[in-house]
């Protein structure tokens, strides 16, 4: 990690987004040691409720034994099995079997999701490390940025993360797991030629771990750094920005 881009964001970050919540990241790697592990199980009822020890200050690596959910398992990369019935679970469920989550009309409207646009992704290492921006350290390789964002802050977020772009859809918000939104997706762009933009936690499962006014917005790392270098010649200097801020706690 190049700590002149952290310390420049940091400083950018004060000055444009007041005391909004600092983002978090992640990266994969093999080696151990390189933030305290989570304990087993630490994510069994859903990854995010682990994620809030994370934006609070704590770094924790995750391997596949600490992540308890099945769904974030695959979606951390560390699984590719689906739970069985999942087009059910998804959809309607079976009476006296399998409680249904109700988010797609039918398990055959699942199905054909699965099968044109579920992502599979396998973790290239043994670990995920989850640091908060301001603990990051020079050893550390993040490669997605997360931000929990209220309103405000997300419009600066979606908005800046345009500002170089001439496409029109540069940020995306796929269906999906609240972890997905934030690990898989985002992961997914790291390679992509013109990586873009992810909006997330919308999720009804995940939505009890986030205050209810917040989403999420994830960047792979190439992409968020030169979001922090186009800051200071981006609309976050003009007085439509500054009418904003204003309400940005």
């Amino acid at each position: 990690m190049d700590i002149s881009i952290k310390e420049k964001f940091l400083t950018l970050w004060k000055k444009y987004f007041n005391n909004a919540e600092l983002p978090i990241t992640f990266y994969y790697t093999d080696e151990e040691g390189r933030a305290e592990a989570a304990k087993p199980g630490s994510g069994h009822g859903c990854i995010i409720a682990a994620l809030v020890k994370i934006r609070e200050g704590q770094s924790l690596s995750f391997d596949v034994d600490a992540v308890g959910c099945p769904g974030g398992k695959r979606y951390l990369g560390f699984a590719e099995e689906i739970m069985p019935d999942f087009e059910y679970f998804l959809s309607c469920g079976i009476p006296g079997k399998l409680e249904g989550e109700r988010y797609k009309k039918s398990p055959e409207m699942v199905k054909e999701f699965m099968a044109k646009d579920m992502p599979v992704m396998k973790a290239p290492g043994r670990f995920i490390v989850f640091k908060r921006w301001d603990k990051l350290e020079k050893t550390d390789n993040p490669e997605v940025v997360i931000s929990f964002a209220r309103a405000d802050v997300l419009s600066g977020l979606f908005t800046l993360s345009s500002f170089d772009e001439a496409g029109q859809n540069m940020v995306i918000a796929p269906f999906g797991s609240g972890c997905s939104s934030i690990v898989q997706y985002p992961y997914l762009e790291v390679k992509l030629p013109n990586p873009r933009g992810v909006i997330g936690m919308f999720d009804v499962s995940a939505r009890p771990f986030v205050p209810d006014d917040m989403l999420t917005f994830a960047a792979p790392m190439s992409k968020f750094t030169r979001m922090i270098d186009n800051m200071e010649e981006s609309f976050l200097i003009t007085p439509s920005w500054a009418k904003v801020q204003k309400r940005i706690e």
